[in-house]
């Protein structure tokens, strides 16, 4: 059950975290569940589509490249590889937002948004597959990043305050792959890949 907490609790505990110190200098910042006046629809949206997205998606990412990319390489290297293309993968998604980022160039805005936290964030997927050879675990912890994003990030924040919530977000998901491999012994991996279960 702590996998299945740490898959489901991570994203989500992490943006609140840090959108509740920003609010404190900006109410741009406070999440956006404690905004809307439609609680419920924000919530069914963000969970539904976190559900199907990353049901599809993990079966590429963790379902086959993973467990490729594992024979050959450790949990840091695979994830930090793996996470640079996964960046790549949602370029198209998020090249409009880009444009309209203001005060911000959009290459820099592309290049803070898709590869300063999406490689940390993989490497601790990766982490937690390591562990459990669990797909659906894993499935489980991209859903909840992207509906805790969906869910908790305001609409408004752009820009420059968006660079500074990512920015903020890959700092901390930095010091926790930084963590993680030093009271291991300074690696992330625990054993040899094995078949995965769902």
């Amino acid at each position: 059950m702590r996998w299945y907490a740490v898959a489901l609790l991570t994203a989500p505990l992490l943006t609140t975290a840090i959108l509740f110190v920003l609010s404190l200098t900006s109410h741009t910042f406070l999440p956006t569940i404690l905004t809307t006046k439609e609680p419920i629809a924000v919530v069914l949206t963000g969970v539904v589509l976190g559900l199907v997205v990353c049901f599809f998606e993990e079966l590429g990412w963790t379902g086959f490249a993973t467990p490729t990319l594992r024979k050959r390489y450790g949990i840091f290297a695979t994830g930090l590889f793996m996470g640079l293309l996964w960046g790549l993968w949602h370029l198209p998604l998020f090249s409009g937002s880009a444009s309209s980022s203001a005060a911000v160039t959009p290459p820099l805005y592309l290049a803070v948004l898709l590869f300063s936290w999406l490689p940390a964030y993989r490497v601790l997927m990766i982490w937690v597959y390591d562990r459990t050879k669990s797909l659906l675990v894993v499935m489980l912890m991209h859903a909840s990043l992207a509906a805790g994003q969906l869910i908790l990030i305001p609409p408004a924040v752009s820009g420059v305050p968006m660079l500074t919530f990512d920015l903020a977000f890959a700092a901390v998901l930095w010091v926790i792959v930084i963590a993680i491999a030093v009271a291991n012994g300074g690696q992330l991996s625990r054993q040899p890949l094995t078949t995965p279960v769902v």
